[in-house]
């Protein structure tokens, strides 16, 4: 029998709305060779103000992750949101699955919508995408923010025991949960302070909207992130950059962000960490 309503659908149009209302506008961005990104653009550019780019997480499509901060950001930014290949309305039919090729297309975006410099914030997965925009495209990025982003961990990270799981098999069926069990495990990792009760129903509509599509390749995505990662390989940035991490996250431990700011940056213009509510 078909439902008759979802959740999780009602929240994606409450989001749409919100989004339009604070300026900005859907657009799609066909790239060539089967790529296509999806991006909120400012209704109206005004010169006056400074661009930002923020850049969601992989537990998330863009408008999850920021509608609660759209309408600050807005007033005083031209804002540019882009859904990463894989969430939202993005999807290549590309082999590569790196955060570089990530970077690429966000820039590719960019460019399209006459984007020469921006400001950049990028939250977990983001974070990565975002370092590497900067890494790859310095004359695009003016300031970057990076948010529990670990940058710098290791392949050998995961088998010295930093992290909640040991494997990335056991990481992708964390990160993306195909039963109402494995949603709860999760929230009670993401979430210092977790939700007490969840209605089976609600997770289960959470998962058949936002976690089973493109599942192969968000696989994909996860173990490019973790193979062979080693900090030799990190390339260095110009840009300041601000670091933000949770002090009691478990997806990216606070020692990543330590192990970040003592990272050789050009200008690094603070490391702040907090108490917080989630992590992904």
């Amino acid at each position: 029998m078909a439902k008759c309503f979802s959740f999780a659908e009602t929240r994606n149009r409450c989001f749409r709305f919100s989004f339009s209302q604070a300026g900005l506008k859907s657009a799609t961005t066909d790239l060539g060779d089967g790529t296509v990104m999806h991006c909120w653009v400012p209704k109206t550019y005004k010169p006056s103000k400074p661009n930002l780019l923020l850049v969601h997480g992989i537990g998330a499509n863009a408008m999850w992750q920021w509608n609660e901060f759209i309408s600050p950001f807005v007033a005083r930014f031209n804002v540019y949101v882009p859904d990463l290949l894989f969430f939202g309305d993005s999807y290549t039919t590309r082999p590569e699955r790196t955060e570089q090729f990530q970077a690429q297309c966000v820039a590719g975006v960019l460019k399209a919508q006459g984007v020469r410099k921006t400001n950049v914030v990028g939250i977990s997965y983001g974070g990565f995408v975002s370092y590497s925009l900067a890494a790859q495209f310095p004359e695009m990025v003016e300031k970057l923010v990076l948010c529990c982003a670990g940058v710098c961990m290791e392949d050998k990270d995961m088998e010295d025991g930093m992290f909640p799981v040991k494997s990335v098999d056991e990481a992708v069926s964390f990160l993306f949960p195909q039963t109402p069990e494995k949603v709860k495990e999760m929230l009670k990792v993401v979430f210092y302070k977790p939700m007490v009760k969840v209605p089976s129903c609600f997770v289960q509509d959470f998962i058949d909207v936002l976690c089973t599509e493109y599942l192969q390749e968000r696989t994909e995505l996860v173990n490019a992130l973790h193979k062979d990662r080693k900090m030799s390989n990190v390339p260095k940035i110009n840009q300041s950059t601000l670091i933000i991490w949770g002090e009691y996250d478990k997806v990216f431990p606070l020692e990543l962000g330590h192990r970040l700011k003592r990272f050789p940056f050009y200008t690094l213009l603070w490391f702040f960490h907090f108490l917080n509510k989630f992590a992904l």
